[in-house]
């Protein structure tokens, strides 16, 4: 065979895609879950405010004094009906940029986001033209010097094989 696929294994590709596709649309297009409580909101944001006395942690899991203001000026601030962009401008205006543990993107930071995957991309490219470049034959070119050594083996040859045939016959 070719390497070209048989025409039934191409139509069971076409449904194998067809069925993906479906799958990935139904999933897509079935209701979100619900929106999360004032308790899980609470929560959510306290788990990405880094405690200020602590090493690392966030103040969800911190029991330090500036932890458990920060956990309240949160709770105060989410029934207040203030969205978690809110609440994390006043944070970061309060205590700096480093309070969040997960820094917004943009600016210098977005390269942080961006250059690993980036970087990822272009390795694999890479390995792939490498891969294919080995896969590829080298061009080869016939001289008339390479024709000539051809057509000399074969004559000897052709005189070996004639030799042979007559040792035989006992000639």
């Amino acid at each position: 065979m070719s390497g070209v696929p048989a025409r039934g294994a191409r139509r069971w590709t076409w449904v194998a895609l067809v069925v993906v596709v479906g799958v990935a649309l139904g999933v897509g297009a079935s209701p979100g879950s619900p929106a999360p409580t004032t308790a899980q909101r609470v929560a959510a944001i306290d788990a990405l405010v880094r405690c200020p006395s602590c090493e690392g942690i966030s103040v969800a899991d911190s029991s330090a004094s500036t932890a458990v203001a920060i956990r309240q000026a949160v709770t105060a601030r989410v029934h207040a009906g203030q969205s978690d962009a809110q609440i994390d401008a006043f944070l970061v205006s309060r205590y700096g940029p480093s309070i969040l543990l997960r820094p917004p993107v943009g600016g210098a930071t977005a390269w942080v986001w961006v250059l690993p995957p980036v970087a990822v991309a272009v390795g694999l490219a890479c390995l792939a033209v490498v891969f294919w470049r080995r896969r590829r034959p080298p061009p080869v070119t016939v001289t008339d010097e390479d024709r000539a050594l051809v057509a000399r083996a074969l004559a000897a040859r052709l005189v070996d094989a004639d030799d042979g045939a007559n040792v035989g016959r006992g000639a």
